[in-house]
C-alpha cells in the first residue's frame, strides 16, 4: 500500500470563492449568512514536531514475506541433503562397501556443504530487511500508543545482536509493537508472537546442538547422529519461518488498520527503557 496512505490531506478554498463571499459581505448583504468554517481534516495519528512519523511498512512487509519464503527454499534443500547425508552415513555405519556408495558420499556431501551455503546466503538478507520492517512498524506503534513499550527503540536493532538479552528482548519488541497496533479499546492477544518466538528458540537451540555434534563427529554412527540432528533444526527452521511471515503480514495488516479507522491515538508518552 503507498506511503501516501499514512499521510492526510488539506482542504483549501479556491480564491474565486472567497472574493465572492467577501464582496457579499462589504455590500452589507444580509441574504446571505456568513458560511461557516468547513472543518479542516486532521491528520489520523500526528505526533509531536519532530517526532516519529507514521510510514508504511507494507514494501517492507511484502519483500521480508518473500525472503523469508526463500528461507523456507534453502530449509528445504538442506533437509534434502539431510536426509541423503544420513543414508550414506548409515550404510557405511552398516559395512556397505562400493563404488555407488563413495558416488553416494560424494553427492551427499556437495549437496550438503551447497545447502549451507544457500542457508547462509539468504539468512543474512532476510535479517536485513527484516529488521528495516521491524524499526519501520516499532516506530508507527510508538506513534500510536508509546506507553506500550517496555523497551527503548534502540532495542529494536540492538536487542537481536546482545548475548543473553537476545533470548527474550526481541519477543518483548514485537509483543510490545503488536499491542500498540491491535484496535483502539481492544486487548493485542499475542499468541503468534508467543508460538513464533517459541518455534525460533527451539530451532536456535537444536542448531546449535547439531552444529556442535557435527564439528565433533567422528565416527560413521556419530555422523549419522548429527546429520539427524541437522535434519530436525532444518525442520523447525522451517516452521519458524513460516510463523515468522504471519507475524510480519498480520502485524503490518493491523497497522494499516489502524491509520485507515481514522481514529486518534492516546496520548503520547515517553518510552521506558
Amino acid at each position: 500500500m503507498p506511503d501516501r496512505m499514512f499521510g492526510y490531506s488539506r482542504v483549501r478554498f479556491g480564491e474565486s470563492r472567497a472574493r465572492r463571499l467577501s464582496s457579499h459581505l462589504s455590500r452589507g448583504d444580509r441574504s446571505m449568512p456568513a458560511p461557516m468554517p468547513a472543518p479542516m481534516p486532521a491528520p489520523p495519528y500526528a505526533g509531536p514536531p519532530g517526532g516519529p512519523r507514521l510510514r508504511s511498512p507494507a514494501g517492507l512487509a511484502r519483500a521480508t514475506a518473500v525472503l523469508l519464503g526463500l528461507v523456507v527454499a534453502a530449509d528445504v534443500f538442506a533437509c534434502f541433503a539431510d536426509v541423503l547425508e544420513v543414508n550414506v552415513t548409515g550404510d557405511i555405519a552398516d559395512g556397505v562397501v562400493g563404488s555407488d556408495l563413495l558416488g553416494r558420499a560424494d553427492r551427499a556431501d556437495t549437496l550438503y556443504g551447497a545447502s549451507g551455503i544457500a542457508q547462509g546466503t539468504v539468512l543474512v538478507a532476510t535479517a536485513v530487511v527484516y529488521l528495516c520492517w521491524l524499526w519501520r512498524v516499532r516506530v508507527n506503534a510508538e506513534v500510536f500508543d508509546a506507553s506500550r513499550h517496555r523497551m527503548g527503540r534502540g532495542w529494536t536493532i540492538g536487542g537481536w545482536f546482545c548475548p543473553i538479552v537476545n533470548l527474550w528482548f526481541p519477543r518483548r519488541i514485537v509483543a510490545d509493537t503488536w499491542e500498540a497496533s491491535a484496535p483502539w479499546g481492544a486487548r493485542g492477544g499475542h499468541g503468534v508472537v508467543n508460538a513464533w518466538w517459541t518455534v525460533w528458540l527451539v530451532g536456535l537451540f537444536v542448531g546449535r546442538f547439531a552444529f556442535s555434534s557435527s564439528r565433533h563427529a567422528e565416527t560413521a554412527d556419530e555422523l549419522r547422529e548429527a546429520a539427524k540432528a541437522m535434519l530436525v533444526s532444518d525442520a523447525v527452521d522451517i516452521a519458524a519461518a513460516v510463523l515468522a511471515i504471519v507475524v510480519v503480514l498480520r502485524l503490518t495488516r493491523m497497522q494499516e488498520r489502524k491509520v485507515l479507522s481514522g481514529e486518534l491515538p492516546t496520548p503520547l508518552t515517553p518510552a521506558l527503557g
